[in-house]
């Protein structure tokens, strides 16, 4: 069951704590090394876990060279590749911490459009998979374990939305605001809101909270541990060749000068720059090869962090 909070204390973005501001570099792509092996998540590790947080975003990229400069320019990553794991793997960092990874590999399945996929923090993803699977989830890959970063799993929802499951080995980020560049939030487009938000609730147990329709679309707030984790939004009527899909945001200091450098880049502006609900400016991207991805400004003065 979805549950009604008052809407003005209910802030579709993670806590935050104090933070500095920080100016969005558009520079290079920055240096590339090349190491053996997926980093750990978090650096020395901890025991801090939150499950239901997106801890981690993945692309696949049919070119992945043209990504780490759209990538590297607009956001400040810089970029490691890794080998030994038998396709051409990239790690971004932003300010050293490893942030994303970009696959290189051909697009599969019907619709053959990249996205960036979440994995989410589980105890357990054996457990974890297997009631997926039971509630109408297909798995998309095996389990596997990877030195020093942990066992993950890529599943899809009952709707088809392929998210990923992460249990880490070095523990989770710790839930503080996103600086500039680095991700903010998560949102899954959805087809049947009701029935997505029922799927992810008793996967990872967050909380869910109804927002008034807007624009004729239905919204959700998935939480756990009092914060907002994710939203879930419907498509809207007039998009019924799109289809579901999780989209990532990223923490930008001005929205329109990263949707002007994009184009430059290659890229395009699919949702031009506009206010969202809470009062932020927001815009949707695509890459060169098109994949989608969110960019979002932060407004101070917002009740950051509460879910309810």
């Amino acid at each position: 069951m979805i549950n009604r909070p008052l809407l003005s204390r209910c802030a579709a973005r993670p806590l935050l704590a104090a933070f500095a501001a920080m100016s969005l570099g558009l520079a290079s792509a920055g240096a590339q090394t090349t190491v053996r092996g997926l980093p750990p998540l978090v650096s020395p590790p901890t025991a801090e876990r939150h499950v239901g947080k997106v801890i981690w975003h993945e692309l696949t990229t049919a070119d992945l060279a043209a990504a780490k400069v759209f990538y590297g320019t607009l956001f400040g990553w810089t970029f490691e590749d890794i080998s030994g794991l038998g396709t051409a793997y990239a790690v971004a960092r932003k300010d050293g911490q490893p942030i994303a990874g970009l696959v290189a590999g051909p697009l599969t399945g019907e619709h053959q459009q990249p996205v960036w996929l979440p994995y989410f923090s589980v105890r357990d993803v054996d457990a974890a998979r297997q009631d997926a699977l039971s509630h109408g989830a297909r798995a998309k890959t095996v389990t596997k374990s990877y030195a020093h970063r942990g066992r993950q799993t890529l599943l899809a929802d009952p709707d088809g939305v392929a998210f990923g499951l992460m249990a880490s080995s070095s523990g989770d980020p710790r839930d503080e605001l996103a600086l500039p560049g680095e991700w903010i939030w998560s949102s899954l487009l959805a087809r049947h809101v009701e029935a997505d938000v029922a799927f992810y609730q008793r996967l990872f147990g967050f909380e869910a909270f109804e927002l008034e329709p807007s624009e004729g679309a239905e919204h959700a707030i998935l939480a756990s541990e009092d914060l907002a984790r994710a939203s879930v939004n419907s498509l809207l009527a007039d998009a019924q060749r799109r289809q579901p899909h999780w989209l990532g945001f990223l923490r930008v200091d001005d929205v329109d000068r990263v949707a002007r450098q994009a184009t430059i880049l290659g890229g395009r502006v699919i949702v031009e720059p506009r206010l969202d609900r809470h009062g932020s400016p927001m815009a949707v991207l695509q890459d060169p090869s098109g994949a989608p991805v969110g960019i979002m400004e932060w407004v101070v003065g917002d009740s950051p962090g509460q879910a309810k």
